[in-house]
């Protein structure tokens, strides 16, 4: 994980739940503190992480991402799972940073691609990912609810 002046970067940890539970519900996705326990337990393998961004000691922001083995080629890509950065700290450089990060990782495992979704109602999100070189115009995204 990099540091800069201001803001250090490093693996999520149990420690860190309840923040990152705020975090997630403030942003619409309601979790509890345990709920994000079990998740950071399923994300720590060497295939998964968490990433977060804090500053003073306080979480400012989080990344999680997965990477997945691609049947038509012998190489695998990462997704972006989720994305929040506390809506205080926004505009200063958190969420580029956790990209980073997150794109850090999937350079590290000799990933071919890294993606990530954004739905059609958060366009700040898509001025982001479009922001640090992510490709809008590709919408292959397709999925059902079961």
């Amino acid at each position: 994980m990099t540091e800069s002046p201001t803001i250090r970067y490093r693996r999520a940890s149990g420690e860190d739940a309840e923040r990152i539970a705020s975090l997630f519900t403030d942003e619409g996705y309601p979790a509890g503190p345990s709920d994000i326990v079990e998740r950071l337990t399923r994300f720590a393998g060497e295939d998964s992480q968490v990433i977060v961004a804090e500053s003073g000691g306080e979480v400012l922001g989080f990344v999680a991402v997965h990477a997945l083995p691609r049947f038509e080629h012998g190489d695998r890509i990462v997704r972006i799972l989720a994305l929040v950065v506390d809506p205080g700290v926004r505009e200063r450089g958190v969420g580029h940073g956790l990209m980073s990060e997150a794109e850090a990782f999937a350079q590290q495992i000799g990933a071919a691609f890294i993606e990530v979704t954004a739905g059609h109602h958060r366009p700040e999100a898509h001025r982001l990912y479009e922001a640090v070189g992510y490709d809008g115009s590709v919408s292959a995204y397709l999925r059902k609810r079961l």
